[in-house]
């Protein structure tokens, strides 16, 4: 008969945050499994009933970057697959996650043009900054979070025309109503303020993940695999957003593109 040692009292692990790609993956993936499975309790055995987990959140879902090697590296969007099919393989549920941050979000995009325009507001800059520009390695990080955060821009430039004529049109009856979709996005937005910027526009870099020899096919209902949509699976895969607005050799020549792009001419 096997004797097992007592368990060890632990105080109860409340989250899982999942910032990057551990150095050994083996016992990382273990630790967590067994946080998730106990509720967050590693020091007691797995429980049968164990859902819903405790809450997971991650951020960096780069499948894959590029370093000295001469193929690419695992990112921690690889580490995340694992870590997402090990859970499904003992439990037979779905991970699921409280929050996915980072590339390709839409509040991670949000939260860098909050900086922007603070850092404009620090220089007294009387005009406000309506065009972004995203510079990238990673159609499916880089460009797609992107072209992600333009849709949302031109979404909230209409939505924002349509209340002023809303307003106008009430003639001072009374201030025009809010959906429960636009309430629950206000309740972020406002922490960061609301979006400023009327465009987002991605350029992407030949210097990293992205190989120009490669495309990805038009017609994906065959060829979406993993070899062709490398996004986080939460992630719905577009073609139009893998689409660069622009494409260049690397970051010093897309900074001369935006230089262009403005009529800027740098002292």
């Amino acid at each position: 008969m096997l004797t097992y040692p007592s368990a060890v009292e632990l105080p109860k692990i409340e989250a899982v945050v999942l910032f990057g790609e551990p150095v050994r993956w083996e016992t990382n993936l273990q630790l967590i499994i067994d946080v998730l499975l106990t509720s967050g309790y590693p020091g007691n055995p797995y429980r049968r009933e164990n859902s819903p987990h405790i809450p997971v959140l991650a951020c960096n879902m780069d499948l894959m970057w590029v370093a000295e090697a001469q193929s690419p590296r695992f990112g921690h969007g690889t580490f995340m697959v694992c870590l997402e099919n090990i859970y499904k393989k003992i439990t037979g549920k779905d991970l699921k996650y409280e929050a996915l941050m980072g590339k390709p979000s839409k509040l991670t995009y949000q939260y860098a043009e909050y900086l922007i325009r603070a850092q404009a507001a620090e220089r007294q800059w009387k005009q406000p900054i309506r065009t972004l520009y995203a510079v990238g390695d990673n159609l499916m990080t880089d460009v797609y979070g992107a072209n992600l955060y333009n849709r949302y821009l031109e979404e909230n430039s209409r939505k924002g025309s349509k209340s002023r004529i809303q307003a106008k049109a009430a003639g001072g009856r009374g201030s025009a109503t809010l959906s429960q979709d636009d309430e629950i996005d206000n309740s972020w937005e406002n922490e960061l303020a609301s979006a400023a910027a009327a465009h987002c526009r991605s350029v992407l870099v030949c210097t990293g993940v992205y190989d120009p020899h490669t495309e990805v096919p038009l017609d994906t209902r065959e060829s979406v695999t993993e070899t062709v949509f490398h996004g986080h699976r939460d992630f719905r895969f577009e073609p139009g957003l893998v689409e660069p607005d622009h494409i260049v050799p690397d970051v010093d020549a897309a900074v001369d593109l935006v230089f262009q792009l403005e009529n800027f001419a740098p002292n």
